[in-house]
């Protein structure tokens, strides 16, 4: 019962229906009197116009079946013109010929991507002879064109994903069709789809895994069931697929983890929720947007492992136990005891190490000696020798004494190819100031005690002597006169030094630091016999750990030059206002060529779409704060779901590339440019809804005039210039585009 005083739920909902039809108070008509120009259906929890149930009805599968069969026809359209390895395809191809001749490579992206390249070569035939070098004709016996079409058929795939991913927002229905046509009509999405490229797949899982995450939403309110758990385990495979693509998957999955926590926030103010309830929320989150796309990511690196089983040109970047466990690889062919006189490579154990390196070149300043690095490939510049120091019996490669090598020995190591000295003196390394330079100086004759270095055995997984084994001995080498270690901590010389690693004398005996663990990699030596491969065994965990942080340290060195200039290179600032495109090959006449650039409508209009959202936004803010009631809780939700959630999608997959010092391109914006369509069909429908039921469909009839105007416009730049190229100087709206 209300006590005087209190105002009951009817008294407050009639007070506040009062206030809204004070005329006193002209601007404070709630946003939903935008929407009375038409009778009202509720659908989900948001307000649909009947004429769009009716259309709904019409076009529910023949408008989605169009919509794919234009997508198919738009990527593959003279898709098999062009018969020269275009762009990346220099790269990826030749990722996919490894998988086909089953040779362990290096990259920089995670291998999901890749083994589809891989498995669209086996499925036309392919055997991975072709090395796809930039610029050459394929050859008859590498069908080209079914490898495009495989990887195309992903980039078709985005247009009804889009189509299914706006009607779960709950766009109206001709807000659906633009956003759906600015996807389809987007230049820079027909032109990435057609080659052997990552994008596309990339672009198709970021495009699911926020489809799964709509989907979900539509779900909330009906948890356990199965079509709940459907859409948060197809969520969950989704994010763990683009992820296990390209890293930047991983800003797919924070928009879904903001998502998560959002809801769960949400879910804990809930007291009617029983705690073993909401428990089961946690768990299920947990098990389908943790574990499961973990698993998919271990896994595909475990497959990656169980095809690349031979020896090949990404052996290096690897631990020497794993190197030693791939077919045809040499390390297993060397001695298992290592003795004075061995020829051999040392193999930094930090993760992401590579093998001790000098050169002719020296430092351009300090003590101006040889250089000493850390190199990530395999050349005769990595090969040292285990000497003794001086004042010791001279090594005697004819004595029949073998003086094998134990934790505690002091020892030298010669450069083989420079006959140099491994050197340490009391100067601060080029990079890291606060530890000691390492260098190569004098020879055989010439030196001093501090060329002399003690070896300590820090551990064996495979024996328990005191010896130094190939392999399996964990070592550090302690400076005799300095007292540092040796280091190699992934700390990138400047380009005198070909951007290697930078090797220090560590002062910090810190025994923990894999960075100063060492073992020999490559042995030879004739007076010793070979080791049994028996011997060597690597885990897939420590394997999963080590190719994942060289893959990081990789990403990171990729810098530009301060002292070059890259043509194809662009900054962030310049995607969303469209200031560069980027030439994907050469441009002479006589070759068809291609330009990566966005729609323009499309590109500008969505980033118009984006700051146009965060003023209303802060407009409502502002009104909400003043208590002014706009809008009901169903249309706030959707405001929240619908509009804000792609903007934050936006952000998330553009934004980091700011932060990043690592070299950007152009196609880098293609999955922000999709959330931010999705806020442009988000702001386009929630601004006519206010319009009479004419003026609203002559604004989507020009807007989709405008989407496929100007993408029949520039499609010559996605299907392929061919001739002389100055006949297309009027696409050239902005001086900086160079088509």
């Amino acid at each position: 019962m209300a006590t005087a005083g209190s105002t009951t739920g009817a008294d407050a909902h009639g007070a506040l229906r009062q206030r809204k039809s004070k005329p006193s108070e002209p601007g404070r008509e709630p946003v939903e009197q935008f929407f009375q120009d038409k009778p009202k259906t509720v659908i989900g929890e948001y307000y649909r116009d009947e004429d769009d149930i009716s259309l709904d009805t019409v076009e529910k599968y023949v408008v989605p079946m169009l919509f794919t069969i234009l997508s198919f026809v738009t990527r593959m359209y003279r898709i098999g013109i062009s018969d020269i390895v275009t762009w990346d395809e220099a790269h990826f191809g030749k990722f996919g010929s490894h998988y086909l001749k089953r040779e362990f490579y290096f990259d920089v992206h995670p291998p999901l991507g890749k083994m589809l390249v891989g498995l669209s070569g086996y499925l036309c035939g392919y055997n991975g002879s072709f090395e796809f070098k930039s610029g050459d004709h394929y050859p008859e016996d590498v069908n080209y064109t079914f490898m495009r079409i495989f990887n195309a058929t992903f980039g078709a795939l985005c247009v009804p994903v889009a189509y299914y991913t706006a009607k779960s927002l709950k766009f109206s229905t001709l807000a659906t069709w633009l956003v759906t046509l600015m996807v389809l009509c987007e230049n820079s999405y027909a032109t990435i789809s057609r080659f052997i490229l990552l994008d596309s797949m990339l672009m198709l899982f970021t495009f699911t895994s926020f489809l799964g995450l709509a989907k979900f939403h539509e779900w909330r309110r009906h948890p356990f069931t199965s079509g709940w758990w459907f859409w948060l385990t197809f969520t969950g495979v989704n994010i763990g697929c683009v992820t296990s693509v390209k890293w930047v998957g991983m800003l797919t999955t924070a928009l879904v983890g903001i998502y998560t926590i959002h809801d769960l926030w949400d879910k804990f103010g809930d007291l009617k929720m029983p705690v073993v309830t909401y428990a089961k929320h946690w768990i299920s989150r947990i098990v389908c947007l943790i574990i499961l796309p973990l698993t998919i990511y271990l896994a595909c690196f475990k497959i990656h492992f169980l095809i690349l089983e031979n020896s090949g040109p990404g052996d290096a970047q690897m631990s020497s136990l794993f190197q030693a466990n791939l077919r045809n690889s040499d390390l297993t062919k060397g001695p298992l005891d290592v003795a004075i006189g061995s020829k051999f490579t040392l193999k930094n154990m930090g993760y992401g190490g590579g093998l001790l390196h000098s050169h002719v070149q020296t430092f351009p300043e300090g003590s101006e000696q040889q250089q000493v690095t850390c190199y990530h490939h395999k050349d005769s510049n990595n090969e040292w020798v285990f000497y003794p120091i001086r004042g010791s019996p001279e090594y005697d490669p004819n004595d029949s004494e073998i003086r094998f090598i134990e934790s505690g020995d002091a020892i030298r190591l010669i450069h083989e190819n420079t006959g140099r000295n491994l050197h340490s003196h009391v100067m601060p390394a080029p990079i890291t100031k606060d530890q000691n330079e390492v260098s190569c100086y004098g020879n055989l004759t010439v030196g001093d005690d501090k060329d002399n270095w003690i070896i300590e055995i820090v551990s064996d997984t495979a024996h328990s002597d005191n010896r130094v084994h190939t392999l399996t001995s964990s070592l550090r080498f302690r400076h005799q006169v300095l007292g540092c270690y040796l280091r190699a901590a992934n700390v990138n010389l400047p380009p005198w030094g070909f951007k290697q690693v930078e090797v220090t004398c560590d002062k910090t005996n810190n025994p923990r630091d894999r960075f100063t663990h060492w073992n020999v990699e490559m042995h030879v030596n004739p007076r010793l016999p070979q080791g049994d491969a028996k011997a060597y065994k690597s885990p897939f965990l420590r394997d999963f750990v080590h190719l994942n942080v060289a893959m990081m340290t990789s990403n990171n060195a990729l810098v530009p030059d301060p002292d070059k200039r890259d043509e194809l290179a662009s900054r962030p600032w310049q995607w969303p206002v469209l200031n560069v495109g980027l030439r994907m090959c050469g441009w002479s006449n006589d070759i068809v060529k291609y330009y990566l650039l966005g729609n323009p409508f499309v590109v500008w209009g969505s980033t118009a779409s984006v700051a146009m959202l965060a003023i209303v936004t802060f407009v409502y803010l502002c009104r909400w704060q003043r208590k002014y009631v706009d809008m009901t809780p169903d249309e706030v939700s959707h405001f929240i779901y619908s509009g804000l959630y792609p903007a934050l999608g936006w952000g998330l997959h553009y934004f980091p590339f700011i932060l990043m010092a690592r070299v950007t391109y152009v196609h880098h914006y293609l999955p922000a440019l999709y959330f931010a369509i999705m806020t442009f069909g988000f702001l386009f429908d929630f601004g006519t809804r206010k319009l009479s039921w004419w003026a609203r469909y002559l604004a989507y009839l020009l807007a989709y005039a405008a989407v496929i105007g100007v993408f029949a416009l520039y499609s010559p730049i996605s299907f392929g210039i061919i001739g002389n190229h100055e006949n297309y100087d009027y696409l050239n709206w902005l001086s900086t585009w160079t088509i």
